[in-house]
Parts: structure tokens; sequence; C-alpha cells
């Protein structure tokens, strides 16, 4: 029921994703046509625009909160969802709870940049962070990256102001000297410009930064495809090049459209969450769905927690 096109695009989604490996199972309330796929039936909805925690305790039977409770009593392997982001995190933090010496969880973005995808976290879970966090969100986004992205030793840098050390607020400062002071293959800050070009195979920031950064990043993209369609269906001329580059076309929006991947991880807890944007299509839902299966197959809850540095090392 979450998300600017539910149920319909979700239930059509899921259908999609469909598979021998793949069985979706959809919470919602009775009567919606699920063409097929299981229904738990969740009689309550959590909106949009409820405040998440006061939400998720009112609405303890709710889709959203049911869909997570599954996966905690181990009736599901993953979860997903397209609606309340901060609902989300309220019932997996009710539900499934972190994981082990975890101080945040953190919404782990794929990046279509140019070189290659790339990781992004945190995207949005925590407004505020400390350094001993993004510490944490450094080696959540390494075990990501190369669990999902197959990227082996993959390269982390600190999104700031700057490429010197000594660029930067208090907050990337501190985390500068954590990161550079571990194990992890560090190489130092990231300014926003570079990330498009493939910057580093994980970039870390706090949730607040991340969440701007991700959301510049879709509009502009969005844009300058839409824009790029316009200026070559505005003419004849335009529109015969057009054909002649269409499949060139056709595999540059293939590789930027964020609904390639879907959704994203929220990581650091003790099962599987993914989070879809509200507007996603079907095909974002169907992506998303598989994003979560890879995770499972991968086993990300465990070699996360496996691979994690104890709290003291990051204090």
């Amino acid at each position: 029921m979450g998300g600017d096109r539910a149920p319909e695009e979700i239930v059509a989604g899921a259908r999609d994703a469909a598979s021998a490996e793949i069985r979706p199972i959809l919470f919602g309330p009775a009567g919606i046509d699920t063409h097929g796929l299981e229904l738990v039936e969740a009689p309550d909805t959590i909106a949009m625009e409820e405040k998440p925690a006061e939400a998720v305790r009112a609405k303890p039977n709710s889709s959203l909160v049911s869909a997570v409770r599954a996966v905690a009593q181990g009736d599901a392997d993953a979860v997903l969802s397209a609606g309340n982001t901060g609902a989300m995190l309220a019932a997996s933090l009710l539900e499934l709870r972190r994981q082990p010496g975890v101080f945040r969880p953190a919404i782990a973005v794929t990046i279509p940049a140019r070189r290659g995808p790339s990781v992004l976290l945190d995207a949005g879970a925590n407004a505020d962070a400390r350094p001993e966090h993004l510490f944490q969100f450094a080696h959540m986004g390494a075990v990501f990256a190369e669990e999902i992205l197959g990227i082996a030793n993959p390269e982390v840098r600190l999104l700031s102001i700057g490429e010197e050390p000594e660029k930067g607020n208090q907050l990337t400062l501190e985390a500068h000297a954590l990161m550079a002071a571990s194990g992890l293959n560090f190489a130092g800050n990231v300014e926003g410009r570079d990330l498009l070009a493939g910057a580093a195979d994980v970039v870390v920031t706090d949730g607040f930064t991340g969440n701007v950064t991700l959301k510049l990043l879709e509009g502009t993209i969005k844009n300058l495809l839409d824009t790029f369609r316009e200026e070559v269906t505005a003419t004849a001329t335009g529109k015969l090049g057009g054909l002649l580059i269409r499949p060139a076309a056709r595999r540059l929006r293939e590789r930027l459209d964020p609904e390639t991947y879907g959704g994203a991880y929220l990581l650091g807890l003790r099962g599987l969450v993914v989070i879809a944007h509200g507007n996603s299509s079907r095909r974002a839902v169907a992506n998303a769905i598989r994003l979560g299966a890879r995770g499972v197959e991968h086993d990300v809850v465990a070699r996360l927690a496996s691979r994690l540095p104890d709290r003291a090392q990051a204090v």
C-alpha cells in the first residue's frame, strides 16, 4: 500500500518479479486484486504524511509494519516498501532491531556512475550523524560493494567540500581521521561534482547531505535526459539524427535511470530491508524485489555482521 502509485503498480511489479526463485508476498487490505500472488491481510495503511514513530505504534497491523514483522518472524526473507521511509525505519528498528554493535542503520543507494556503479550512504536514514557513525557506514558500504556490485577491495571516499584532508566541517574532519587509520581502502575526500564520473566505489556521508545529494543527482539526470529528448524531437533534422543515435540514447537512459536498481538497502539491521522510491513504477518495484533477492542470495545481513568493527574501534 506504500507509494504514490499503490497498490496497482506495486502488485504489477511484484507479479513481474515473480519466478521460480522469487515468491513475492503482498500485504494489504482484503479485496486487492493480486493477480494470483499471495496476500496477507493487513487492514491499516500508514500514509506518507504521517509521523513515522507515532504511526508505527498506533498501527501495528498496518501493511508496512506487518511486512517487516514477517521478516522478523522468519515468514519472509526480505521486505520491500515504497511507502513512508521514516515509518519503514521505525518499524525495522522495532521489529528487526539493529545488528550487535551497530550505532545507526544507513540507506545504501547505487549511483549510476560513468565508470560503473558505486554506492552512496547514508542516503537519508539519519539526518544527524557522528564521526563513528560515518566510520561504520564506510564498512557497510564496502560490504555492499563487494557482495552486491561485485567489486573486490572497494575504494572508499568521504564526501566533502574539497579533496584535501583538512577540508570540511568538524564531522568530516573527524570521520576522515577514523577512516584513514582503519583497514579500509580509504582514498580520502571526494567532491560532489565527481560522483557521476565514478569518483569511488563507496561514498560516505551523513543522511541529510546524502539525501540532498541523491535527489539532486536524480533530478539532474532526469532533466538532462528529458531536455535532450525535447531538443532531438524539436526539428526534422533533429528527428533524423535521433534515429541514428537511438540505440546509444537507449543504452544511456538504461544506465542512468534510477529504476534500473529500483531500491536501496537499509543496512545495519537483523533482517534485509529494501526501500523503494515513493514514485516507483512497476519496473522499479520489480527491480527492487530482485535487489532484495540478491541480498538474500549473498547473505548480506550475516556478512555485514561478521565484518563490522567493534564499537570500541570506532570511538
